[in-house]
């Protein structure tokens, strides 16, 4: 019986701080399952290496010369849909994170963040969980999605085409809960949880669950807490 080792998450670390970039290689490259593969100084360069390396996941710095971080992240996520860009950023109401939310990533993190943070939001992010929970994520969309000029696109116009059960899981995503902890809410099963929120993705055309929180915001269907 042969037993199979379970790949290593691959990482690439985009920042024009060498220092950072560093610093972020030496810390996850010590966390067990966890592999740096590359790194990029700009968006220009994390699109390359993207299509070079095939990252796990891209830790991406938004403020770059050259081409920013929301651009690279929209680039890169039109590119190859599996991509999952983790935003790096020195503060936590920064409007930039938000947008970087609605261009695709999959979630922020400080750059103070711990070596722990840092490695559980690498894997959250790869197992394809939004990185959601922090309170400081729904202050971040409830804040400017208020700026949100604009309902976004003809997408709100499919807000209709969910049931009635499909529009409170949404909530729920919004709100940062993980699907066993909707399932536990609506006492439903985990499985039936799961087949909800791939059917709301493809009725409202969004990619992830950061893009369905994002969304619900803007549609407001969460009221700010």
């Amino acid at each position: 019986m042969s037993t199979h080792t379970v790949p290593s998450i691959r990482v690439l670390i985009v920042d024009d701080q060498m220092m950072v970039r560093e610093g972020f290689s030496v810390l996850l490259n010590a966390m067990p399952g966890i592999e740096v593969v590359g790194e990029a100084v700009d968006g220009r360069q994390a699109i390359a290496q993207v299509a070079a390396l095939r990252p796990d996941v891209v830790l991406m710095d938004i403020r770059m010369p050259e081409l920013n971080g929301i651009e690279a992240t929209r680039e890169i996520v039109a590119a190859d849909a599996d991509a999952k860009v983790l935003v790096l950023t020195t503060f936590d109401l920064d409007e930039y994170v938000y947008q970087a939310l609605r261009a695709g990533a999959s979630g922020f993190l400080l750059k103070d963040a711990s070596a722990r943070q840092l490695a559980d939001g690498v894997r959250v992010v790869a197992a394809g969980e939004a990185l959601l929970a922090p309170t400081v994520t729904k202050r971040l969309i409830n804040e400017f999605s208020k700026l949100a000029e604009a309902p976004r696109s003809p997408a709100l116009a499919r807000v209709g085409d969910l049931t009635e059960r499909e529009t409170e899981v949404l909530v729920l995503i919004a709100q940062g809960r993980s699907n066993a902890e909707i399932a536990s809410h609506l006492v439903v099963a985990e499985s039936t949880i799961k087949t909800h929120v791939s059917r709301i993705l493809v009725k409202l055309g969004l990619r992830d669950r950061t893009q369905a929180a994002v969304f619900a915001y803007e549609a407001r269907l969460v009221t700010p807490s």
